[in-house]
């Protein structure tokens, strides 16, 4: 994963006009699949300063897999009238160092930690072990299997980037569906299960935080479904997903 940094200085009687070419602009990063995402932000103290901060897969990605695609000449059409107005287009890699301030905890620590999601994991993966529907997909797990699941879903939900710097990240994590040929009913198992591991573990049951773990498993599941195909062509680079709380808040008990 690399960001990228554009630092514009727009003249206020264009700024208008440049924030809207932008807007559609960001139609073209949306549907790219080597955009992460990208954020337009305007400085506060000098109004005519901008900086576009877009989020490639990997700079490679960027200047030779989107600027050769399709959807580049879209997105060029918009911004070529403000290109003058760049005074600096970099690209930088992350350090590994991040974090949440306290204002919204994260879906990580409102669960409770790495803890809260091994024992999640433990007592998931010990279901499915003697479930008749899923269990012959992990026939030969990896004993330490439920505790790199507890460190993606760590991750996932805003804890320590230890999946991507100990197992590989989401090129790791895809290997594990490509060719298993999952079925519907199979993901639908391993869905309920999880749900009833989480009852069982004493997971924050709260709806603002299980509508959100509940979007990401089922987003995952479906996309795990459809990777382990036969035939399917999945994007093979890709950021370990990162779950945010969504439209609803962290639930706040009244004191």
């Amino acid at each position: 994963m690399i960001v990228e940094y554009i630092r514009y200085r727009v003249p206020e009687e264009r700024s208008a006009e440049f924030e809207a070419a932008y807007r559609r602009a960001g139609e073209s990063l949306a549907s790219a699949p080597q955009c992460v995402d990208y954020e337009l932000t305007r400085c506060v103290e000098e109004p005519a300063c901008y900086i576009l901060r877009i989020t490639w897969t990997s700079a490679e990605e960027h200047l030779q897999g989107f600027r050769s695609g399709p959807y580049f000449a879209a997105f060029f059409a918009e911004i070529k009238p403000y290109v003058s107005d760049i005074e600096e287009m970099r690209h930088y890699a992350p350090t590994g160092i991040r974090g949440a301030g306290s204002a919204v905890p994260t879906l990580y620590d409102w669960a409770g930690g790495a803890e809260a999601f091994e024992r999640l994991t433990e007592t998931f993966y010990g279901h499915v072990k003697k479930d008749d529907l899923v269990g012959p997909l992990f026939a030969k797990m990896d004993p330490n299997h439920p505790r790199y699941v507890a460190m993606w879903l760590s991750e996932v939900f805003g804890g320590p980037d230890r999946y991507t710097r100990e197992r590989g990240g989401y090129p790791h994590m895809l290997a594990q569906h490509i060719g298993k040929a999952i079925t519907e009913p199979q993901r639908r198992r391993w869905v309920n299960l999880l749900l009833d591991a989480a009852d069982e573990v004493g997971l924050p049951s709260d709806p603002e935080f299980r509508a959100a773990f509940l979007g990401y498993i089922e987003w995952g599941t479906r996309l795990a479904f459809a990777n382990s195909q036969p035939g399917a062509t999945p994007f093979p680079k890709a950021p370990v997903p990162h779950w945010g709380w969504g439209v609803a808040p962290p639930y706040v008990p009244k004191a």
